[in-house]
């Protein structure tokens, strides 16, 4: 679909939805049964399907999922913790937290309290989780202090990440803050430490998909080049920059405008698959199965030609994006590198050739010129790697070039003695 029509599309998909949305919610509260916040949420399910089906741009279909979901939760929230609803805090965490909902994504909650609890704020707990579990919307839930939420951080990174993507949703706003000063990089996981961690659980995630996304029946979400090392990167971002978009990087020098719309556009790509998987199984789905990929390719529009069948095509378009993807991720990791780890380090770089030199074992161009000037080095860096076993890697910003001289590959540059000699 064309940006003009989505952006049509998305519009009078919001203009229609919010009204409508308030006056679900409104409904739902003035009743305040389980059947009317069922009935609720099952209108707001077929309004996002029927939106993925007009063409709405699926960022605005994940963003009103978060905001129905909010809604519910604080109306459900004032109905069971009136009398108490200032005493603790509602908060979404993890992909929650980033306001970034699928049809049945997790729903991660963090419920703050000051003290020890009384017999009155668990009762209204009880009650308050029990009606989420009846009217059909299945949470994640954690009740701790800031002091609590400070000391399982620091044990467990998967816990630092859900709370660091943490958003307030109703209550004290007090003791959101001191949870969030609680686990601020001064106190647990500096950055160097937090950087380490999310990359050893990277290449851990990596290995048992043998490092590859290219297979058959590829997870959408935590394979290489999947959605999962989009986020490795925000959270590291947010962590080293305080960053709250991608975006942000922009502004930051750590990607270029072109680079931020690719990623961008792989990410909404991704999120569009794992919306159709979530539609078509009813429950949460990640995996492209074979049984999924040619009803995944009639939804997005695909259709058998002389050339290769719907499914075909559309598995293409799915192993182009984690290929981009994966570059993108490999190259911004490698940016982050330089600037945590050896941000302190000034070493003098080691002469290879004229065009190549290293600097704490990866290669890098002696200047930006390199490739316009010598199209060939776009083969010679990596005959070099070969070479030279204590070179470990290509620096961030000749990656960058490397990208950026793709279209230097072309019949002049096939035809080189120099190049073909490689």
């Amino acid at each position: 679909m064309s940006a003009a029509p989505e952006a049509e599309a998305s519009d009078l998909f919001a203009r229609s939805l919010w009204g409508e949305l308030d006056q679900q919610v409104a409904q739902a509260i003035a009743a305040g049964d389980i059947g009317s916040y069922k009935a609720c949420l099952k209108w707001g399910r077929q309004a996002l399907y029927d939106g993925f089906t007009a063409g709405v741009a699926v960022t605005d279909l994940v963003k009103a999922r978060a905001r129905l979901v909010d809604a519910v939760l604080k109306a459900a929230w004032q109905q069971h913790m009136a009398e108490h609803a200032q005493e603790l805090a509602l908060v979404a965490a993890g992909g929650y937290g980033r306001s970034e909902l699928l049809p049945y994504s997790d729903i991660d909650l963090l419920i703050l309290h000051a003290d020890e609890l009384d017999n009155a704020h668990t009762t209204g707990l009880q009650g308050f989780l029990t009606f989420l579990w009846d009217i059909g919307l299945e949470v994640g839930q954690s009740v701790r202090t800031p002091e609590d939420c400070a000391n399982q951080a620091e044990d467990d990174l998967t816990v630092m990440t859900n709370m660091l993507e943490a958003r307030l949703l109703t209550g004290n706003s007090a003791l959101f803050e001191a949870m969030r000063t609680a686990i601020d990089s001064a106190h647990i996981w500096p950055v160097d430490r937090f950087f380490a961690g999310k990359l050893q659980e990277q290449k851990a995630r990596h290995a048992k998909f043998d490092d590859t996304g290219y297979k058959v029946e590829p997870n959408v979400k935590e394979s290489p080049g999947g959605l999962r090392d989009i986020q490795t990167i925000a959270w590291v971002a947010k962590r080293h920059f305080d960053a709250h978009s991608l975006r942000d990087l922009v502004s930051h020098g750590f990607l270029s405008e072109q680079e931020y719309q690719e990623l961008s556009e792989g990410q909404a790509f991704l999120w569009r698959v794992r919306f159709a998987l979530h539609m078509l199984n009813e429950r949460r789905e990640d995996r492209l199965l074979f049984d999924h990929q040619m009803k995944v390719a009639s939804l997005f529009g695909y259709a058998d030609d002389s050339h290769s069948l719907a499914v075909e095509q559309f598995m293409q378009r799915y192993y182009r994006s984690i290929k981009a993807l994966s570059c993108l991720n490999d190259l911004l990791l490698q940016l982050f590198e330089e600037a945590i780890v050896h941000a302190h380090e000034h070493s003098e770089p080691k002469p290879i050739n004229r065009r190549f030199q290293s600097r704490h074992g990866f290669i890098e161009v002696t200047h930006d010129e390199v490739f316009e000037q010598t199209p060939f080095a776009l083969l010679e860096i990596f005959y070099l790697m070969q070479q030279d076993r204590e070179l470990v890697g290509i620096r961030a910003e000749t990656l960058r070039l490397i990208r950026r001289s793709r279209g230097l590959i072309d019949a002049n540059f096939r035809d080189d003695i120099r190049a073909r000699s490689f």
